[in-house]
């Protein structure tokens, strides 16, 4: 698995894929944070990952959409299919790999964190529990990333099947309140709060698991078949 998670780590970064990611994410979270600390006067660090959230839902495909799909066009999947390496840490090493450019990408705020305190006193305690919350709704955007990645050879048809799930999962408690708990976005809003909502982190971490399962499942049936 270590393997495939270098593998990973190096494509990200010897091509512009997690540079990329990494750059959009900042340049989009530092208008924010110009916008909420200098226009509106507020020292909240917190709060700007609300926006954060929203950048993330777009910009995930970068990272997941080529994971599986581009091995499948290049014709390298039989390659993974056939390699002695189990097909749960070929998943597991795309999913920490991407997982670890988004830890970059937190650690990289932390700058933002520093310049609030030159202007009031920001609540670190808060500010980890909110990015823990990020963190949890990066993992499951990930996982379902990836899973979409599995069911095509096109990265663009990923990418598109992934954004599109993302908006319809924040837009539905808007027709019914009955999916509010189906709403990723939605239930990262208690972190910035500094609460860590127990339900909210099982739902996380329940569809992550359910999204790398049925990745893996669909990995399998491909193998078997050929």
């Amino acid at each position: 698995m270590f393997a495939v998670i270098k593998k990973e780590l190096k494509t990200y970064f010897c091509s512009p894929v997690g540079y990329v990611f990494i750059g959009l994410f900042l340049i989009m979270f530092s208008i924010f944070f110009y916008v909420d600390v200098f226009q509106y006067s507020s020292t909240n660090f917190e709060y700007i990952f609300y926006s954060g959230a929203t950048i993330l839902t777009f910009i995930t495909p970068i990272l997941t959409m080529r994971t599986i799909a581009e091995e499948r066009k290049n014709g390298t999947e039989q390659l993974l299919l056939t390699s002695p390496l189990s097909i749960t840490k070929m998943v597991l090493g795309k999913f920490i790999a991407a997982t670890i450019i988004v830890l970059i990408t937190e650690l990289c705020t932390f700058l933002y964190f520093g310049i609030l305190s030159f202007f009031g006193t920001p609540h670190i305690t808060t500010a980890l529990v909110t990015l823990l919350g990020f963190l949890l709704l990066a993992i499951s955007y990930i996982s379902f990333g990836i899973l979409a990645s599995s069911i095509t050879e096109n990265q663009i048809i990923a990418g598109v099947i992934t954004i599109g799930f993302f908006i319809l999962t924040w837009f539905l408690p808007n027709f019914s309140s009955i999916f509010t708990d189906f709403s990723l976005i939605n239930l990262f809003s208690k972190f910035p709060t500094g609460q860590i909502d127990i339900a909210d982190t099982v739902t996380y971490i329940t569809f992550t698991i359910l999204c790398l399962l049925l990745t893996i499942v669909f990995m399998q049936r491909r193998k078997s078949v050929r």
